[in-house]
């Protein structure tokens, strides 16, 4: 007979994966022209996750524009080494690349909405084993 604790219940299995995604992004900040920290975000399992729903979820008005990215193209800055970067900036590379594999390792059907025009709210948000929508959300300025 098997223990009951070796299942893990679907809230269990969120609360893991937001912790780990809190982990893996605490203190890092996106770049952009303002540098914005990383948030956990959750919603129980719904239907498909499309622009119309998210803007919904986050109480942004229905009309507002919404770009789709994929996750590779949205950190593609952020987790790429280059020659002259000091130790520090090699430092944060890695930990944006660790990010990006914890968000690959936890959660499927991942995408970036990027909602808005100069002051833009990004989610990144995938599907979690239990069928929630859980992932990151932050903030950008692109002028």
């Amino acid at each position: 007979m098997l223990a009951s604790n070796s299942f893990k219940t679907t809230a269990t299995m969120t609360d893991s994966i937001a912790h780990q995604l809190k982990q893996a992004s605490e203190g890092l900040l996106f770049g952009s022209e303002t540098d914005a920290p990383f948030e956990v975000i959750h919603w129980p399992a719904q239907a498909e996750l499309t622009p119309a729903k998210l803007l919904q979820l986050t109480e942004h008005p229905p009309d507002a524009p919404v770009e789709l990215r994929t996750v590779d193209d949205f950190f593609a800055i952020a987790t790429q080494e280059e020659d002259w970067h000091d130790e520090e900036e090699r430092e944060t590379v890695k930990r944006f690349q660790n990010l990006v594999s914890v968000l690959k390792q936890n959660l499927s059907q991942l995408q970036v909405f990027r909602v808005g025009n100069v002051e833009i709210d990004a989610y990144i948000v995938g599907v979690t084993d239990g069928g929630d929508w859980a992932g990151l959300s932050t903030k950008l300025v692109e002028t």
